[in-house]
């Protein structure tokens, strides 16, 4: 029942985005339009090649980063644990910056960016083991370092950029318009298919926050699910990373948004995250797109300007601080 609402509020949100923006379209031509029932061929232009494309895009990046930020606050049983702060993002952003100053073009920026998060990935993995094991502590304190390495090489660079300035800064705060349609056929797949081995693998996510130990008790092989998790979702990231930048603050606020509605029990939480991520992210786009239409913000200037005040509401409601 849950999940088939969570549907629902991401064909809501969706929709919102689909009709709204510089040119507006009315509920019915939209579904005329998707119907292919005498639809405007200036309309079906609109829809097919500019807003669906980056509302497919949204649904991916903010329901990946969701889902991933709940992932990795229940494997590393840390509240602030999120995608970007294992330092893959930094290693995808160094990955594009190091693009721009080659001038390679779109495509040759997301490999770059891919391939810097890869790299980044399994160098928090080789570092972040002890005793064999993903040990939670000695993991986030590598990615951060890395990425606070990572994060002053992408200044040095960008200290050096001239034309492609303004794309590595759009590139730093996050941005869906730099996105090019034709890699939907990549993102898409990459995020589905890792976000269902994630749910499905859900309640595993229970036993990890009771303990490592009490969840090999359990039968649980906690090393060899550390291991698969971290990898697949550091590789769905990157691949995020590599069309939007980094978006801020999304899998931060999500994760801790459904845990206070929906409890505790990651079997409801982390699909919940990918649903409530989506709908989230294709709102703020949606506003992002329309607030100084036709030009737009930034969407990662967005989601944390709205994502700041709401994330420390939430957090005093849940210590009482009022």
């Amino acid at each position: 029942m849950h999940l088939f609402l969570f549907f629902i509020l991401v064909l809501v949100a969706a929709a919102v985005g689909l009709i709204s923006g510089p040119v507006s379209i009315g509920i019915g031509d939209l579904f005329n339009t998707l119907l292919s029932k005498n639809s405007d061929q200036i309309i079906s232009n609109i829809i097919f090649d500019i807003r669906l494309p980056r509302v497919l895009y949204a649904i991916a990046v903010g329901g990946g980063l969701s889902i991933a930020g709940a992932v990795f606050q229940a494997v590393l049983m840390n509240p602030l644990a999120e995608p970007y702060i294992l330092g893959i993002s930094s290693g995808g952003t160094f990955g594009a910056i190091l693009s721009f100053l080659l001038g390679t073009s779109f495509l040759g920026t997301q490999l770059f960016s891919f391939a810097g998060a890869l790299c980044v990935m399994f160098l928090v993995f080789i570092l972040g083991k002890r005793f064999g094991e993903l040990e939670p502590n000695v993991l986030l304190l590598t990615g951060v370092m890395i990425g606070a390495f990572f994060s002053a090489a992408i200044l040095l660079m960008m200290s050096l950029l001239n034309d492609s300035l303004r794309t590595a800064v759009f590139w730093l705060i996050g941005n869906l318009s730099i996105a090019d349609k034709a890699n939907l056929k990549f993102v898409l797949p990459v995020t589905f298919i890792v976000s269902l081995i994630l749910i499905l693998n859900s309640n595993k996510y229970n036993l990890l926050s009771m303990g490592t130990e009490s969840a090999k008790m359990m039968g649980l092989n906690t090393s060899q699910f550390k291991n698969i998790t971290y990898i697949l979702t550091s590789i769905m990231i990157g691949a995020l990373v590599s069309v939007s930048g980094i978006i801020g603050f999304v899998g931060l606020l999500v994760p801790h948004l459904c845990r206070m509605i929906f409890g505790a029990d990651n079997r409801i939480v982390v699909p919940a995250s990918f649903f409530v991520g989506a709908s989230y992210l294709v709102l703020c786009d949606t506003l992002a797109r329309t607030l100084t239409a036709p030009s737009e913000i930034p969407v990662g200037a967005v989601t944390a300007i709205l994502g700041a005040p709401i994330f420390i509401y939430l957090l005093r409601k849940r210590f009482n601080i009022f």
